[in-house]
């Protein structure tokens, strides 16, 4: 257990990588019972959303490096979770395809993960969810505009 009085003075961005690092403890946990890596979950989210995309597109979608991506789906595709294949009109091209059990991962591992969602809200007012959300888009749009301003800066 943590000391919740000396959580109470972090800082915000503390706060949410506790968070993080607890949520993503317990959803790796219930991953591996599913041979699937904690890795390919953010790419499993995306693909799950609509597969069919570039690498690049995987990669800037999920937010992680195109040769992380690469190397996750490699391993992805050996498991039988996807296909990579190039386009005929477009040989440079490969786009990701998710196979039957990829799919079908949806239905075990989504489950799995909005329980321990649930299980972090227990007992939260959902008034107090609405405004954490809200609190968490708008410092997300704040640091975005400074490292778009950063960007600008440097042109």
């Amino acid at each position: 257990m943590r000391d919740n009085d000396a959580l109470s003075r972090e800082r915000l961005a503390h706060l949410v990588k506790e968070v993080f690092r607890l949520t993503s403890g317990a959803l790796q946990k219930k991953l591996r019972t599913h041979d699937v890596q904690y890795s390919h979950w953010t790419l499993l989210r995306v693909l799950w959303m609509g597969d069919g995309l570039t690498q690049r597109q995987l990669s800037e979608q999920a937010g992680i490096s195109e040769p992380s991506a690469f190397a996750a789906l490699q391993v992805m595709q050996a498991k039988g979770y996807v296909t990579r294949q190039k386009m005929p009109d477009n040989k440079k091209q490969v786009r990701v395809f998710l196979t039957h059990t990829g799919l079908q991962l949806k239905n075990s591992i989504v489950p799995q993960a909005e329980a321990i969602n649930d299980q972090a809200l227990m007992g939260i007012d959902p008034k107090d969810i609405q405004a954490t959300r809200r609190t968490l888009i708008a410092m997300a749009d704040n640091l975005n505009l400074e490292l778009m301003g950063s960007v600008h800066e440097r042109d």
